[in-house]
C-alpha cells in the first residue's frame, strides 16, 4: 500500500508540475512529470524549462513536508539527433533550493538504467551479470535438484526479464552478449559440457530459446500496455 498511499500524498504537488504548461509532447500527449511513489523525473524541453519545474518542486515539496536527496537527486541532458541541432555542450548547474545537481550521462529509474544516448546496452550488459549472478546461487544451493525442480528454477529466477520488452535501441554484439550468457548459464545449471548442442540442450530441457524469451516478454508488454487504464502510459509506449 505505500507506493499508492505516497502518491495520494503527494498529489497536489503532482497537479502544480504537471499543470504548469512546461513540459515535452510525446504523440500529441504533454507530459512533464512521471512518478512511481517517491520516484519522480522530471521532463522539460529546455535548461530553463526543467530549471523551472525543479523549482516548482522544491517550493511545494516544502509545503508539505518532504524533502527531496540531492545525492540521489541528478540531471541528465540527452542531445538531439541531429548535430546542428545542438546548441551547447555545456550549460549551467541546475538548483534545487540553493543547492547544486550533479550532471549524469546514465542513471537506474527503477531498475532500468537509461543512459543520454537513449541506448539499451548498458541495461543489457548490466541483465548479463545479473543472470550469472543468479544462476551462481541456484547452482550452489539447488546444483543436487531433479532436473523438473531445476527447469522450475531456471524459469522462475534466470529468465525473468522484466525489463526487457523496453530494449529498442542496442547493438547487435550486446544482444549477442546476452544470449551467449543465457547459453551458459543453462550448460552451467543443468550440468552440460561447454561444447554441447546448444539445440540437443533445450531440447532435452524443454526450455525456450533466448529470442523466444525476449518475444513472451514483448508480447506480454504489449497486452498490459493494450489493457492499461491510463492513457498517458499508452501514448508513451505507443
Amino acid at each position: 500500500m505505500s507506493p499508492y498511499l505516497f502518491s495520494r500524498y503527494i498529489r497536489e504537488l503532482l497537479g502544480v508540475i504537471s499543470e504548469s504548461g512546461v513540459g515535452c509532447k510525446r504523440t500529441g500527449q504533454f507530459v512533464n512529470i512521471l512518478a512511481y511513489a517517491d520516484d519522480i523525473v522530471l521532463i522539460a524541453p529546455s535548461w530553463k524549462g526543467l530549471q523551472k519545474l525543479i523549482s516548482l518542486l522544491h517550493v511545494h515539496s516544502g509545503i508539505i513536508n518532504v524533502t527531496c536527496d540531492v545525492d540521489k537527486t541528478v540531471c541528465m541532458m540527452v542531445p538531439p539527433k541531429r548535430y546542428d541541432k545542438v546548441i551547447s555542450q555545456v550549460f549551467p548547474t541546475f538548483k534545487l533550493g540553493n543547492m547544486d545537481l550533479k550532471y549524469v550521462q546514465s542513471f537506474k529509474y527503477l531498475g532500468h538504467i537509461i543512459t543520454n544516448k537513449l541506448s539499451d546496452d548498458d541495461d543489457i550488459m548490466r541483465e548479463v551479470r545479473n543472470m550469472f549472478v543468479r544462476t551462481n546461487i541456484l547452482f550452489r544451493r539447488f546444483h543436487k535438484c531433479s532436473i523438473k525442480v531445476k527447469i522450475l528454477l531456471f524459469k522462475s529466477y534466470v529468465i525473468c526479464l522484466y525489463d526487457a520488452a523496453l530494449w529498442r535501441r542496442y547493438k547487435v554484439p550486446s544482444a549477442a552478449e546476452l544470449s551467449s550468457c543465457y547459453h551458459k548459464c543453462m550448460k552451467y545449471f543443468f550440468g552440460y559440457n561447454r561444447f554441447d548442442s546448444v539445440t540437443m540442450m533445450l531440447l532435452e530441457t524443454g526450455l525456450p530459446t533466448f529470442d523466444t524469451v525476449l518475444s513472451n516478454c514483448r508480447v506480454i508488454f504489449d497486452k498490459c500496455v493494450h489493457m492499461c487504464d491510463n492513457m498517458l502510459v499508452r501514448y508513451m509506449c505507443a
